[in-house]
């Protein structure tokens, strides 16, 4: 990706420490020193201009996040949104974002292990030829560093317009023996799914009816716990509601 920043642009992070982090080893597993509370943490990897990290720490203020992504310009980008949204709240700056200008191949370098609640994967490069595929975010080799970043409630939320990248990821996710589910092939099928916020990238495949693809990974012992529950609550309701029917039918007879 080949991106023209504006002169001074590295000055312009630099004098954003509050928002932006160019260097996150003297925060590996101090990032809630960082933020000031012990609130959860959730990570989108390649954050692009911002939209959808800007708009989750404004829906969600009780959750700390971070985007990351290696380009000065889409920080710069970025923090432009961020900002200009949470001074739509009242506030100067976002207190509950970071910015971060890394490398997502060094993420072990950047977070401690159980450092992190969420993984958010938006839109990643599909890397469509085979000889790259160990460059897929969803790769097995850079799912097994997220495992070990994520606490006892982590879990992956996965999104992307490429149906190769979907297929791929959803056997990568089943050969680790991952649990997956709100597995969708159309995600925005009966309209847009406005309990979900968009990135710049989906709203441009909404407006074309394109498909976007989508699927939680769910990681945590407790988040798992937390899954089956609510599986085999779904499951009574189910029976029950099959044995009202027939009682139903039966009295009709």
């Amino acid at each position: 990706m080949r991106l023209r920043g504006r002169k001074g642009i590295r000055e312009s992070l630099e004098g954003q420490p509050e928002l932006v982090v160019l260097d996150a080893a003297p925060h590996k597993g101090k990032w809630r020193e960082f933020f000031g509370n012990d609130n959860p943490i959730y990570v989108e990897l390649g954050m692009g201009k911002g939209r959808f990290i800007s708009h989750m720490s404004a829906r969600y203020p009780h959750i700390n996040f971070i985007g990351v992504d290696m380009y000065d310009e889409l920080l710069r980008r970025a923090s432009e949104k961020a900002r200009a949204i949470w001074e739509q709240k009242g506030e100067a700056n976002p207190p509950n974002l970071a910015l971060l200008r890394a490398n997502i191949e060094g993420i072990e370098t950047m977070f401690a292990p159980g450092e992190l609640e969420r993984v958010h994967l938006n839109f990643s490069d599909p890397w469509p030829k085979s000889k790259h595929a160990r460059r897929r975010l969803t790769h097995p080799r850079f799912v097994e560093k997220y495992i070990e970043l994520l606490n006892e409630r982590g879990e992956i939320h996965f999104k992307t317009d490429s149906q190769s990248l979907f297929e791929f990821s959803l056997n990568s996710f089943a050969e680790m023996e991952l649990v997956m589910r709100n597995i969708s092939l159309h995600l925005h099928k009966e309209g847009p799914r406005e309990d979900l916020v968009f990135t710049e990238y989906e709203m441009k495949f909404m407006e074309k009816g394109q498909n976007i693809y989508r699927c939680e990974v769910v990681i945590g012992s407790e988040a798992l716990q937390k899954h089956r529950e609510a599986k085999h609550e779904k499951s009574l309701k189910e029976t029950e509601e099959a044995n009202d029917s027939i009682d139903q039918e039966d009295e009709e007879i």
